[in-house]
């Protein structure tokens, strides 16, 4: 299996898991409206997902969290590259704008207040 460098949600600064996993929902939703992937391949999440209401075949939480990951990332691995790296570039340009936003309004310099700093004296 070839890698495939267009398909890796590129890292946002400071991202962790939770904008990962947050990206990844994003992205899988905004590939579930589009028109241009093949309505029989977004049958795979939607497959996974329902997986959840059907008794489970194996004990524990484990194979339900598995056969959900393995529709998502097979979903996405096969819709088309150029549609996927489109929708990528859009939650990543979001995402950045998002954050320059919140860093430009949460600074306000009549909110600096003068402050001393002491310790205790240890005893």
């Amino acid at each position: 299996m070839h890698e495939s460098p267009n398909r890796n949600i590129q890292r946002a600064p400071n991202s962790g898991f939770f904008w990962e996993l947050s990206a990844r929902i994003k992205l899988i939703l905004r590939l579930l409206a589009d028109s241009r992937v093949n309505p029989l391949l977004k049958l795979l999440p939607i497959a996974s997902l329902a997986y959840l209401l059907v008794p489970d075949l194996a004990p524990g939480p484990v194979d339900d969290a598995l056969i959900i990951w393995l529709g998502a990332y097979l979903f996405v691995e096969l819709c088309p590259p150029n549609v996927v790296e489109e929708h990528l570039k859009k939650i990543r340009t979001s995402v950045v704008s998002q954050l320059h936003e919140e860093r430009k309004s949460d600074f306000r310099p009549e909110d600096i207040e003068d402050a001393e700093y002491w310790e205790e004296p240890k005893s």
